[in-house]
């Protein structure tokens, strides 16, 4: 018993280290700049969104809740406390990644290229947007990285990765994914 406790300690001492080095070697590649930032939108209670959606309506929408809200300060304040550094901050018109945004970093730019596709409604949109997106990023040139607030089905489209709510993953301008972070609330 006193060894399997004493493997146990072992392992985690050993693990733990390399999450610290693994997180001082993203911390550099952010300060290094050009990368992009996908957030999925912090926490919002239920999938998809009612039928009676209106976009320029939030009362109609699935919006953050109390958690969700704690999570977007908790984004902002990783955000400063590590001091990275952020060209321009993009959303998806949708009130909860404009709330998440809004939290996190006070000032956004809503693209229609970050929008949801997820309901019949918007499916249509997608190949539009996800070329719209690849233009953008193409385009983009900075020596700070690019935050992009949107959906679980924008980023698992564009990455091919399934992200939880108000997690931050980070990838190259060629959306090869370097890192993810997963966000409390």
């Amino acid at each position: 018993m006193k060894f399997l406790k004493f493997f146990l300690i072992i392992f985690i001492s050993l693990t733990s280290s390399v999450k610290a080095d693994f997180n001082k070697k993203l911390l550099n590649q952010l300060e290094d700049g050009g990368k992009l930032i996908f957030i999925r939108h912090a926490y919002a209670p239920g999938s998809g969104d009612p039928s009676n959606f209106n976009l320029n309506d939030c009362s109609t929408q699935r919006n953050l809740s109390k958690e969700g809200r704690k999570q977007a300060v908790n984004i902002g304040e990783f955000f400063r406390n590590k001091k990275v550094k952020i060209d321009k901050v993009l959303s998806s018109e949708w009130c909860r990644c404009k709330e998440t945004s809004s939290i996190a970093f006070n000032n956004f730019k809503t693209k229609k290229f970050l929008n949801s596709f997820y309901s019949s409604k918007f499916a249509k949109n997608k190949k539009s947007q996800m070329i719209n997106l690849k233009k953008y990023v193409n385009s983009w040139k900075s020596d700070k990285n690019l935050v992009l607030v949107t959906h679980y089905v924008v980023i698992s489209e564009a990455l091919n990765y399934a992200p939880s709510s108000g997690e931050i993953v980070i990838t190259d301008k060629n959306f090869n994914i370097l890192d993810n972070i997963e966000m409390d609330y």
